[in-house]
């Protein structure tokens, strides 16, 4: 996507007068969107002079620590590097009058693509594409909770009181209309700030928790746009629920007992002409040799991925059986127990749903490592082996990784997810992952002094 035109960021103050502050915006390692906040005339010096921002916005970790293991921090001498604000994201915040946001991407002074930046991590994956005369064809699904803001004595959360009958959410109600109707003051809220954003949501929702809801958007053949709306709706779903006195968030599993949020992704592949390359010839649901040797691809390289697809602490916690989360790489037709599904439907519309990360994903670094792996797969001719037909808990052993520390060994010691990423990048992950990991080892949790303090 190339860089907003001053002529078009002059038209676009006009188009919103009251606009006073825009937010220009950047998406770190985690996903945290990072930037400043401009006056309004601001956005035209940047989009002639840029916005000077340190490297080290891709060291920084969950706290916004600088991780000086990454080698972007002080060894460097800290520099900056020029973000330039990217056409076609400059859209007004809703739920916060008077202010507009546009994101940006990070370039070297030379002008070349900065290594550490996500977005250009996804880029370069999907140039590989592009090469072959092929296009990926996306759609994310975010799962989130709303919770209240006030928390108790302990510091827990609670999830909220419906606001139009004031009761405390208590039961799963997985498709409950009524939940709906319950939260369609937030929910037409999101919808009505995606419009203003043209942010192409399809459908929301009632997940299988209480506060639990979830939100899809619209299939792209533009994986990078898929990924700046993903990044831009998270901030967009938390905004809105701030104006309702509600808290947002996309951890993977904020209550122990309930069904964790994830981030399926729904992915095709076509080809110069349009041509869904998945589709069978003789419409057979398992789709055809190409969509074969990319769920090879997938999960062949799905344990070293988990890395990417579960990124933190509160990650791992999400995958517990019988709620949903795939334990083990696997494949099957219209299975919701498997890691990767193949939806049910017309020929045409063959794809895979990749069903492994949790929202708290970076949506750009989940998209290049799974069309990565995939490009692994059509290049190897991976196989897949046999789908599986019913319950995969029960056939199959969990062999996914529930350790931060073993997901970034395999990550580390992956020689394709290193090529396919780029060395310099998969080396700064490492070290700000491990980092983060090393800090939060250091951390003693409330529940080790409810069991131990006493009793040991």
């Amino acid at each position: 996507m190339p860089s907003l035109p001053l002529q078009k960021a002059r038209a676009l103050l006009e188009q919103y007068p009251d606009i006073e502050t825009v937010d220009v915006l950047i998406s770190d390692l985690n996903g945290v969107m990072r930037g400043k906040r401009l006056p309004r005339d601001g956005l035209l010096k940047a989009c002639t002079q840029g916005i000077q921002l340190p490297a080290s916005l891709f060291a920084l970790d969950i706290c916004g620590n600088t991780i000086e293991e990454t080698g972007l921090g002080l060894d460097s001498g800290d520099g900056d590097r020029t973000c330039w604000p990217l056409a076609d994201t400059f859209a007004p915040t809703p739920w916060r009058p008077g202010r507009a946001q546009v994101l940006m991407s990070m370039f070297e002074p030379d002008g070349t693509a900065f290594f550490a930046d996500p977005r250009h991590v996804l880029a370069q994956t999907l140039s590989r594409f592009s090469e072959r005369g092929l296009t990926p064809v996306v759609a994310l699904e975010l799962e989130f909770y709303l919770v209240e803001r006030r928390r108790d004595a302990r510091g827990r959360i609670h999830p909220p009181c419906a606001p139009s009958t004031g009761e405390r959410a208590v039961q799963s109600q997985l498709y409950a209309m009524n939940e709906l109707d319950e939260y369609a003051g937030v929910l037409e809220d999101i919808q009505a700030a995606a419009r203003a954003q043209g942010l192409p949501l399809d459908s929301a929702l009632k997940e299988c928790a209480p506060g639990q809801f979830e939100i899809n958007l619209i299939h792209s053949s533009d994986a990078l746009a898929a990924a700046d709306s993903a990044v831009l709706l998270k901030r967009l779903i938390r905004g809105v629920a701030e104006q309702h006195d509600l808290e947002a968030t996309f951890m993977a599993k904020p209550f122990g007992d309930e069904a964790g949020s994830g981030a399926h992704v729904h992915i095709s592949l076509e080809d110069a002409h349009g041509t869904n390359l998945f589709a069978a010839d003789n419409g057979a649901p398992t789709g055809s040799d190409t969509l074969g040797h990319a769920i090879g691809g997938l999960l062949e390289l799905m344990p070293a991925s988990m890395a990417v697809l579960a990124p933190n602490l509160n990650s791992f916690r999400r995958f517990q059986p019988g709620l949903y989360v795939p334990m083990a790489p696997s494949w099957g037709v219209d299975n919701r127990s498997v890691a990767i599904r193949i939806p049910s439907g017309p020929d045409h519309a063959r794809r895979l749903e990749h069903r492994v990360a949790g929202a708290d994903a970076n949506p750009y670094l989940l998209l290049a490592t799974l069309l990565a792996s995939i490009l692994y797969g059509l290049d190897h001719r991976a196989a897949p082996g046999a789908p599986i037909a019913g319950n995969a808990y029960t056939q199959l052993a969990p062999s996914l990784t529930n350790s931060w520390r073993e997901a970034l060994s395999l990550f580390e010691h992956s020689d394709a997810l290193k090529a396919a990423l780029g060395e310099a990048f998969h080396f700064v992950y490492c070290a700000n992952r491990r980092a983060e990991r090393e800090q939060a080892m250091a951390r003693v949790s409330t529940l080790e002094y409810d069991w131990y303090l006493r009793h040991v």
